[in-house]
């Protein structure tokens, strides 16, 4: 298995099919002219004698030649950060050489200067004319090889290198994409960013079903509202944040008027329960589907359904209403448990630490290898819990719990209070130092445009929603909270900023 078979599938069968437009030029490849042009950058990348593709961009059409071409190539494909600093660059960069780099105008010099970098602009490397037409031999099925490596985003240390074989993208898409299921008319929207496992998850599976991919390249809610219309976009992949800035930006309107819009998938971070029911309101002939993975799991690996969504909409039965703000459950052939800090599996409703373990996960680092247990469980370092039908709840990282005079607090739990509050637009709850209790409870609090709140309303507001020992005893008014690119919350930077250590 090689991720090529996936393209190769698809473009035998949709030739002449647009596979990827950049949204920002209108400039398309149909999946023949990926296939062929695949082939071509796959010998000169041979040549080169690299044992990396690196890209770093935005995402353009040069975002899955390159990957499909590494996987032609034979050598991992290994996307980096662009927002990172020149020095921090360079580091990563030193640790992929020699690579062959695909990058923008502006780095393409400084950085086509390091040693065993061979480095060239996406327009050179798009360039049919600056490609002879040798093409490479044919592409190696050992399902053990390599095919991405992801830098992952970590608070602390050097950025760990997440190893994705073909055997675990492979078996990802074939289990939860139906191959060649699209209509010539279905087009995705994608604007997350090249470098994160949800851009490349979303590129293979397009690529399988057979669908258009319309690249957004750098996100704003109004140019994702224009691109979906114009582009007559059928599907679309967000994170929470994106969709909430979406129906900011659709305040006062009825309806999105998207009626192509046929399903929405949003995953990589906890959705608010405010956001979801509005979405649904405005998009009321979409299906939205909520997607959990992680890098080390080549992506999803739990699903809450279209089906699933509109039945706890609709629902008055609280159990079932609470699912709406689940990640839904295990994909087939994944498994997932809870367990305290002591490896104990957990009950139904009991908070811990998520394990996953199926042929998908991967759970290795380069230099670091195998981080899975000897039955193949992967510690994914998120907390959660499960119902007793299996829906799983995310409720933050497991070092994120707040510790108050003894009593384990979750962040999220707060966080779900606050933003029941109509003037709340967003919020980030983190512990703080306490003399007297260990930690204390802080909140950041966005609120909506033209509205107003006072930090004892807030503090009331949580008070008769939740026991008191949760009540934020410090509440800052903040005009956005951080945010990476993936729409993680930066929870590090919230804390540090409240706790006066900024």
């Amino acid at each position: 298995m090689n991720i090529m078979m996936l393209l190769e599938m698809t473009s035998g069968t949709f030739p002449d099919r647009v596979a990827f437009v950049d949204g920002s030029s209108g400039a398309r490849l149909t999946y023949s002219e990926l296939f062929e042009a695949a082939g071509r950058r796959a010998a000169a990348i041979q040549a080169s004698g690299s044992n990396r593709v690196g890209m770093l961009d935005v995402s353009s059409l040069a975002t899955p030649l390159s990957l499909f071409s590494s996987g032609w190539a034979g050598i991992p494909y290994a996307p980096i950060n662009y927002r990172l600093t020149n020095d921090e660059i360079k580091a990563l960069l030193a640790r992929i050489t020699p690579a062959y780099l695909v990058t923008d105008d502006a780095r393409v010099g400084e950085l086509g200067a390091l040693d065993d970098v061979s480095a060239m602009t996406k327009d050179q490397f798009l360039d049919t004319g600056a490609f002879g037409e040798e093409v490479a031999d044919a592409w190696n099925m050992d399902p053990e090889e390599v095919a991405v490596l992801l830098f992952t985003s970590g608070t602390t240390g050097a950025p760990k290198a997440a190893v994705l074989r073909h055997k675990h993208l492979v078996s990802y898409i074939l289990t939860s994409v139906e191959f060649a299921s699209a209509d010539e008319d279905d087009a995705a929207l994608v604007c997350v960013p090249p470098y994160h496992i949800a851009g490349i998850a979303a590129v293979l599976s397009s690529v399988y079903s057979g669908r258009r991919v319309v690249q957004l390249p750098n996100f704003t809610a109004e140019a994702w509202i224009d691109l979906a219309r114009t582009e007559k976009i059928t599907t679309a992949f967000v994170v929470p944040t994106m969709l909430a800035r979406v129906v900011e930006a659709l305040e006062g309107e009825s309806d999105a008027g998207m009626p192509h819009l046929a399903s929405v998938s949003y995953g990589g971070g906890k959705m608010p329960l405010s956001v979801i029911e509005r979405a649904m309101q405005l998009f009321p002939n979409t299906d939205f589907t909520n997607a959990y993975g992680l890098t080390e799991t080549s992506s999803t690996i739990t699903v809450l359904g279209p089906d699933e969504h509109r039945a706890a909409a609709d629902s008055d039965d609280e159990v079932i209403r609470r699912r709406l703000v689940s990640v839904g459950q295990a994909l087939p052939g994944v498994e997932i448990e809870i367990r305290d800090d002591d490896g104990k599996v957990m009950g139904a409703g009991e908070r811990g630490e998520i394990y996953v373990r199926g042929e998908q996960v991967s759970g290795e680092y380069e230099g670091r290898g195998k981080v899975t247990d000897n039955e193949g469980w992967f510690p994914t370092r998120d907390a959660g819990s499960m119902d007793p039908e299996g829906y799983l709840f995310l409720e933050g990282r497991a070092d994120d719990v707040i510790v108050r005079g003894g009593e384990n607090m979750s962040p999220g739990e707060i966080e779900d209070v606050l933003l029941e509050h109509d003037a709340v637009g967003d919020a980030a709850v983190v512990g703080i130092p306490d003399e007297q209790w260990g930690e204390g409870v802080a909140a950041a609090i966005r609120l909506k445009d033209d509205k107003s709140a006072e930090v004892a309303e807030l503090q009331n507001w949580v008070k008769n929603n939740m026991r008191s020992s949760r009540v934020p005893q410090v509440i800052e008014f903040w005009d956005e909270l951080p945010y990476n690119e993936t729409g993680k919350l930066l929870r590090r930077v919230v804390k540090a900023k409240l706790s006066g250590d900024e």
